[in-house]
């Protein structure tokens, strides 16, 4: 979904969200991440800006035909105004290292296994409170860490708009693999 209605959305909505994804479970259950929430339209607007240079150098040179010709179904460009449109956007950086409360780093384990899992239930919390989003991986993503001002040990991971539906939008008919395709009983 990539058409955002301007009407606000109630904060307590993602913090919610954000509470129930930090239950995942996670590699030594150290939590490798943090949910970076960014409202203010200037910020937004400079993430826009950043994300679609990235994914216009991707659609122009950096990807293959076989990802393009994968990516037109879905009638998406380089140009991003969901960003901007959207009244939230949630940024999941994973933690690559922690650091120990004297300073010094401590190994994290399983770290993209982990957010992976956060963000699957960050998404559904946010669905179930009957928002919308997108999941955007503009590649690469290093401006994020950049204009939210992220410690070195984070790395961006996700960027997901979060909104209501605007009135009217178009929510691409997209076929699911049926049950049979996914499951295996043995």
């Amino acid at each position: 979904m990539r058409d955002f209605s301007p009407e606000p959305v109630p904060l307590e909505l993602i913090e919610n969200a954000i509470a129930t994804a930090g239950t995942a479970p996670s590699g030594a259950h150290q939590q490798p991440w943090t949910f970076v929430v960014v409202s203010d339209p200037e910020v937004k607007r400079r993430i826009r800006e950043a994300a679609e240079e990235e994914e216009r150098r991707s659609y122009e040179g950096r990807m293959p035909d076989e990802w393009l010709e994968a990516l037109r179904r879905l009638g998406t460009d380089w140009r991003k105004p969901h960003i901007e449109q959207a009244p939230h956007l949630i940024v999941v950086f994973e933690q690559a290292y922690g650091r120990r409360a004297e300073g010094l780093k401590m190994k994290h384990y399983y770290v993209r296994e982990s957010v992976g899992i956060a963000v699957g239930l960050l998404l559904a919390s946010l669905h179930q409170a009957g928002l919308a989003t997108l999941t955007h991986t503009p590649s690469p993503m290093g401006f994020l860490r950049e204009i939210l001002e992220r410690p070195e040990n984070e790395r961006p991971y996700v960027l997901v708009p979060v909104g209501y539906p605007a009135v009217g939008c178009t929510v691409p008919d997209l076929e699911r693999k049926p049950l049979e395709e996914i499951l295996v009983r043995r």
